[in-house]
């Protein structure tokens, strides 16, 4: 508070909980903070402590603007507070404050009062408050504005002094002696409850009257004169009585910095177009919670808070502008405040020379007619300056009233002395066009007249206005800024109906399928967030018939038209938690109708070609090893794919020495489609058999847990059938294959088991269908050709698991941020021998846990598409350790790979949160000193866990291991094995038992 007599004290009686009040026995244990408000502010009609600094925090809960009692709060409760007892902390909001992370206070055997200083400069000392201490540390006396040699006796060896910040620690004994004393005369008049009982108002100051007292150089002769008129000095001498027994003693925070707020408009400036030290939780920046058409024309060292720029604004060095919505073409040089300007402001700027000026927009009210005021002042103007010394407008005084005509008389009085003559003082001469005989009360009234409510009602609509624009800007731009924050804050301060039309009007207008689902994710969570964490859990079904009609045209592709819909419909659905929540589960369900149809994209990517047609009855046989994910998974998934771009290290492998997955077709004479889901095996019984004779039977394709939908949706996607047709599903197969065909699919793993069976079922089920109708499709055609199938069966799954099981060996799939979506696949080469030794050391593990995917892909999308920066950071982080996965692979590395696999495990947890099962982590504490690295495999949850080794060949060991360990489900170990060959296509004649001795091996 730089040591200033001004302003109330604070009563002691403090409210801090409803129905509680500060009193003897609360503050025993109580640990309360008090922000001293200090006066007005030449350039913040709110005051300092709401002065804007020019800071975004992307990791904040809700986005909102950062005033200086923010930053005072989060440096109070989470630096300076942390380790000290119970009490009273009072933090002045005069001044910015900088303090490290862990400023070192020691609160040992502490008693008494704390002031808290930090290190400045003996000449910034000249204009501030310094204390002078004992070799012990206590305070002997504070010092303000003091002598050259009252500061030198103050500085310590380094040179620096502690200077006086504003901050001040009462223990709990010293709180309850001070308010005892607000009771007693004449320091109840310092109180509202005094004033209330008709006592005379009376100022102290919190530093040279309080604190003052306990400083141990103070005797109590020099402190009672030092007290101004008797009724301070009587003040003063209940305060010395109360509070003389109490330590005072300091704290300087090393490292710390303290920037009082003056009324330079010069430190102004600078204050918040330099960046705090290092010490400082902020990060200024050029542009805070600001749209700016024409980033490219502010000058590095400006600075632009809660704007709206329009058009070619050219901001210089040195400038701050704050609440302002300005429309270019403007140019503002430097040394300028500008604030509080609206877009009417805009023509009266054109052509000005503005170069060091301040001119400010405040909200005044006169009577009840609400009223705008601008003023203009100089840089260089120093508003306490004697007149004769000073300017305005940067310009002496005399050279004012010789441009203006305007006389000093008319200014300041006869009879005030000529060195209380100050531009503080000056009259001032209201421009008001009203509508009725205004008074001498009306003109002498402006000042306290400033409305703040007003002032921060417009930076609110300011701060929504340019919120707005940059949800237009992060979506049509594709960055990674995550909207949520901003769409909690204007649920919380009603604006989420604008926002709501934003997303709308991108929506429609996006031209794009992946912007578009996006816009629908964001409105989604505006409609979460209207909840209130209310109304159920945000995943569910999305198949509400009101909603199908705009679905139904989102399918069709016409993405205004659905967006129109959905609005309309959306308003049926805002009345209660309940109906929000339903309303967002739909709202994804339409994103996520978009994400598919940017995923289809990569149906350009499959080429079929002719083949001969195998003769009727002949079995076209698939079988495919599994797949181990090494690193990167979940970067394959939509949309983080082709949002983010995607890397994943994949392995194809033999489970127990051979291939578990497999498929294998038949054309058959009856024209109908046999659906046959078999054991474990080829040779298995029967599990699932389903006979599709008419179209109707397929319609179910698109719903992953209707009977047979996978093949159902893989005879459509390979357009064996056409469907939706008007010709009926046997006159097609009669005229295109003179018969149907039967499918038969098994798996020798187990449901859950992470190793990507659904999507391998689904490459095998296309590749045998593919040739067994006279077609050839390549390894890359086919991958696609997954994706495709997936987004119309709705799984919505990635790329991962189909490139390693149908691609051979040790590979990395890359996808670029970018649609049409393409997945390129890289073979990695190893070294001689090194996959014999990855055959040695891996093992696969069964945990005994059905992995539970129930909602997990739903949750993960919604985490992405609301970017938040460790979402953001995470799926960074997959695709770089994808990257250094394969560099290991190459140097055949088996440490650096464990290292990837431990840091791929840590990510996935990230990405899907429980995806750890309390027995698994029981399995992998035990199996951590015997392996590199280990990893569940696929998304976690269950399923498989496989793990590198360190010494080979360790089955029999590691089963001994689990054994031996307690909480563990019925699990399983097995052995692994690198398959080089890739899956087979072979068409083995008409019993599948007989082997594949009349076949042929066909590269697909």
């Amino acid at each position: 508070m730089g040591g200033r007599r001004a302003g109330e004290v604070p009563p002691p009686a403090v409210a801090f909980r409803p129905g509680k009040v500060v009193t003897s026995d609360v503050l025993r244990d109580a640990r309360i903070l008090i922000l001293h408000m200090g006066r007005d502010f030449s350039f913040d009609d709110c005051g300092r402590a709401f002065t804007c600094l020019p800071v975004e925090e992307p990791g904040a809960p809700a986005e909102a603007l950062v005033c200086n009692l923010d930053s005072l709060l989060e440096t109070m409760t989470h630096r300076l507070c942390v380790g000290s007892p119970p009490g009273v902390w009072v933090c002045s909001t005069d001044m910015l404050l900088t303090v490290p992370s862990a400023p070192g206070i020691d609160w040992d055997g502490f008693q008494g009062v704390r002031v808290i200083a930090v290190p400045g400069s003996q000449a910034y000392a000249r204009n501030h408050g310094v204390y002078l201490t004992d070799e012990q540390g206590l305070v002997r006396n504070i010092v303000y504005k003091g002598t050259e040699a009252q500061i030198q006796q103050c500085a310590g060896p380094n040179g620096t002094v502690p200077l006086v910040c504003g901050v001040v620690f009462f223990s709990s004994d010293a709180a309850e002696q001070l308010l005892a004393t607000h009771v007693i005369p004449p320091l109840d008049a310092c109180t509202y409850m005094g004033l209330d009982s008709g006592a005379p108002p009376i100022q102290l100051s919190l530093f040279f009257d309080i604190v003052l007292c306990m400083a141990g150089g103070m005797t109590e002769e020099e402190f009672l004169k030092g007290g101004g008129d008797a009724s301070v000095r009587s003040a003063r001498s209940v305060l010395w009585t109360a509070l003389r027994a109490f330590p005072l003693s300091m704290a300087c925070i090393p490292d710390a910095s303290y920037d009082y707020m003056t009324t330079s408009a010069s430190d102004y400036i600078r204050s918040l177009t330099l960046l705090p030290g290092s010490a400082s939780h902020l990060r200024f920046c050029k542009t805070a919670h600001s749209h700016v058409d024409q980033p490219c024309l502010l000058e590095d060292g400006s600075s632009v808070t809660n704007c709206l720029l329009e058009g070619a604004v050219r901001l210089a060095a040195g400038s701050v502008i704050q609440h302002c919505h300005l429309q270019g073409p403007l140019e503002i040089g430097p040394g300028c405040v500008l604030s509080g300007l609206s877009t009417g402001s805009s023509p009266a700027l054109r052509g000005c020379p503005l170069r060091d000026v301040v001119l400010q927009g405040h909200h005044v009210r006169l009577h009840d007619l609400p009223c705008r005021v601008f003023t203009l002042t100089g840089r260089l103007d120093d508003w306490q300056s004697p007149a004769e010394e000073a300017t305005y407008l940067n310009m002496p005084w005399a050279e004012f009233f010789h441009r203006t005509g305007i006389r000093e008389g008319d200014l300041w009085d006869a009879e005030m002395p000529r060195r209380s003559r100050c531009l503080l003082s000056a009259r001032l001469f209201p421009v008001l066009h009203a509508r009725e005989a205004l008074g001498l009360e009306d003109v002498c009234g402006c000042l306290p007249c400033l409305d703040k409510a007003a002032e921060l009602g417009a930076r609110r609509a300011l701060f929504f206005l340019q919120g707005q624009r940059k949800v237009r800007r992060v979506l049509l731009g594709r960055q990674d800024s995550s909207l949520l924050p901003l769409a909690r804050s204007a649920v919380h301060e009603g604006y989420h109906e604008a926002v709501l039309g934003t997303l709308d009007e991108v929506a429609s207008t996006a031209g794009d399928a992946g912007v578009a689902a996006r816009a629908l994710a964001c409105i989604a969570e505006v409609l979460g967030c209207m909840a209130q964490g209310e109304g159920g859990l945000r995943s569910g079904p999305a198949a509400n018939r009101e909603w199908a009609s705009a679905f139904g045209r989102l399918e069709s592709g016409d993405i205004a038209g659905g967006v129109r819909e959905l609005a309309t419909e959306r308003q049926k659905w805002m009345s209660s938690p309940a109906l929000l929540v339903r309303a967002a589960r739909h709202y994804e369900g339409a994103e996520q109708i978009l994400v598919r149809q940017a995923v289809m994209s990569s149906c350009q990517f499959v080429t079929v070609g002719q083949a001969e047609l195998p003769p009727l009855g002949h079995w076209v046989q698939v079988v495919c090893p599994a797949r181990l994910d090494l690193s990167g998974g979940w970067s394959d998934t939509p949309p983080i794919t082709y949002e983010h771009g995607g890397a994943v290290v994949d392995v194809a492998v033999l489970v127990d020495g051979c291939r578990p997955i497999g498929a294998r077709v038949r054309r058959i004479g009856e024209p109908e489609l046999r659906l046959v889901s078999l054991g474990g095996t080829p040779q298995g019984e029967a599990a699932v058999e389903l006979v599709c004779r008419e179209l109707k039977h397929l319609q179910d394709y698109c719903q992953p847990h209707a009977p047979g939908a996978l093949l159902k949706a893989a005879f459509i996607c390979t357009q064996v059938v056409q469907f939706p047709s008007q010709k009926p599903l046997r006159a097609q197969l009669m005229e295109s294959f003179g018969g149907g065909f039967e499918v038969h699919t098994w798996s020798k793993l187990p449901h859950g088991s992470g190793l990507g069976t659904s999507s391998i079922l689904a490459g095998a089920a296309m590749a045998s269908l593919y040739r067994a109708a006279g077609k050839a499709a390549s390894t890359e055609s086919l991958i696609h050709a997954v994706l495709h199938l997936e987004q119309r069966l709705t799984t919505g799954g990635g790329w991962q698991d189909q490139v390693g099981g149908l691609v051979p060996g040790i590979k990395i799939g890359r996808s670029k941020a970018q649609l049409p979506l393409r997945v390129e696949v890289e073979k990695i080469p190893v070294p001689d021998g090194f996959t014999q030794t990855l055959n040695d050391h891996l093992l696969l593990v069964y945990t005994g846990k059905t992995r539970l995917a129930r909602n997990l892909l739903q949750d993960v999308v919604r985490n992405w598409y609301a970017r938040l920066p460790s979402a953001v950071h995470n799926a960074d982080a997959l695709v770089s350790n994808a990257e250094e996965c394969a560099q290991a692979l190459r140097q055949g590395n088996l440490l650096l790979i464990g290292k990837c696999l431990e840091r791929y495990w840590q990510q996935k947890k990230c990405m899907a949160p429980g995806s750890e099962p309390l027995a698994v982590g029981r399995m992998m504490d035990a199996l951590r000193p015997y392996v590199y690295g280990q990893c569940l495999a696929g998304a976690g949850g269950g399923g498989f866990l496989y793990v590198l080794t360190k010494a080979p060949r360790q089955k029999a060991a590691l089963h001994q291991i689990l054994v031996k360990t307690e909480g563990l489900g019925n699990f399983s170990i097995h052995s692994i094995e690198v398959d080089t060959g890739g899956f087979s296509v072979e068409v083995v004649g008409r019993d599948p038992k007989d082997g594949a001795h009349s076949g042929e091996d066909v590269a697909v």
